[in-house]
């Protein structure tokens, strides 16, 4: 398993992280710690988390849970020098972590990440994310009605004051990096000018969607990315699951995500379904596993810090580490070029 450094920071990460949000509610704490041990065993040293999770259904009885699940593990094995552990406060809105679902504050950082450690049941965290900024997000299928002209101006004391925050915990010991999660490219540029005007922490990574099917980081972000020497964590890498070839002709899995969610937070419309199908095909020619061929092409972009995998069962997190063991010969990345130039925005 590939390791390197994460951004600029200290930490080394393995190109693969595993993804948690479906641990208290399609997985039981049993198969969460099942699936940390197997990775473990493969490479990965790298858990991703939040304190909304688990994600499918998101609920305010269910909140937190998911960090429960690797706190436990933790106490359990003892081995908590062995993980990087990322987790993330939830943003502007969200009422399952915070009552008044009011924005990210200086006032929420302390005590948000105080619930963190204990449900961790750790001293420290890695690397603490912002879910999302407070003046809205892009992500999340926005993109086609995104406009920033409603945005109030002047928040330079909103970064200065969660940097400040943020700088404090680091101080501490309670945390170590910081990062930011649906970002933009002038979001992360203001967090990157008020570390440098007050020697605050610096971001390291950006947690945003990526995959086949959606690669508009491709051109801002990625270039911000490689001047500042930021990683990509990417989410989503296989589309919630389309890319997996498992929905193909109609098919809906008893307990799969779209069982769960029929329209995959939007990823699956009449725009998509036919793009996922090329892709698929491009697969099943080149003798390559369809999720294997997806998660094998985020991990070999340039940008990319480490890709964030998600499985429900042992046999799906088995296929997805292996695609470690891929290289994409030039056939396919020409494949997957000529379907990208004819549908270069499906989601």
């Amino acid at each position: 398993m590939k390791k390197h450094k994460l951004g600029s920071s200290d930490l080394e990460v393995s190109i693969l992280c595993l993804g948690s949000m479906t641990w208290g509610t399609q997985n039981t704490e049993a198969e969460g710690h099942a699936q940390i041990d197997y990775a473990l065993d493969h490479g990965i040293n790298f858990i991703d988390t939040a304190e909304i999770y688990p994600t499918t259904p998101v609920s305010k009885e269910t909140a937190g849970d998911t960090e429960r699940v690797i706190g436990s593990w933790i106490a359990n094995s003892s081995r908590r020098e062995d993980v990087v552990i990322a987790t993330k406060i939830a943003g502007n809105g969200n009422r399952t972590a915070r009552p008044d679902g009011g924005p990210i504050t200086a006032d929420h950082i302390r005590p948000a990440l105080e619930g963190s450690l204990q449900r961790l049941r750790t001293d420290w965290i890695d690397l603490y994310q912002l879910h999302w900024p407070n003046r809205g997000s892009y992500h999340f299928r926005q993109n086609w009605k995104y406009d920033p002209s409603g945005q109030t101006t002047g928040l330079d004391q909103e970064f200065h004051d969660i940097l400040g925050t943020l700088g404090d915990l680091v101080k501490e010991g309670k945390l170590r990096h910081f990062g930011v999660s649906n970002e933009t490219a002038w979001g992360c540029m203001k967090w990157i000018e008020r570390a440098d005007k007050t020697n605050g922490p610096r971001m390291i990574s950006i947690q945003n969607e990526y995959s086949l099917l959606h690669r508009i980081f491709d051109l801002d972000l990625a270039e911000l990315c490689h001047h500042e020497n930021i990683g990509l964590l990417a989410y989503s890498p296989l589309g919630a699951g389309l890319l997996t070839g498992k929905y193909e002709g109609g098919s809906v899995p008893k307990g799969s995500r779209m069982d769960i969610n029929s329209e995959l937070g939007g990823r699956k419309s009449a725009w998509s379904t036919p793009v996922v199908s090329k892709y698929v095909k491009v697969a099943a020619k080149h003798g390559l596993d369809p999720a294997q061929m997806a998660l094998s092409f985020c991990a070999s972009r340039p940008h990319m810090g480490s890709v964030i995998i998600g499985a429900t069962t042992m046999e799906q997190l088995a296929t997805n580490i292996a695609s470690t063991e891929i290289v994409l010969s030039d056939d396919v990345l020409d494949d997957i070029a000529a379907i990208y130039r004819e549908h270069p925005i499906p989601l």
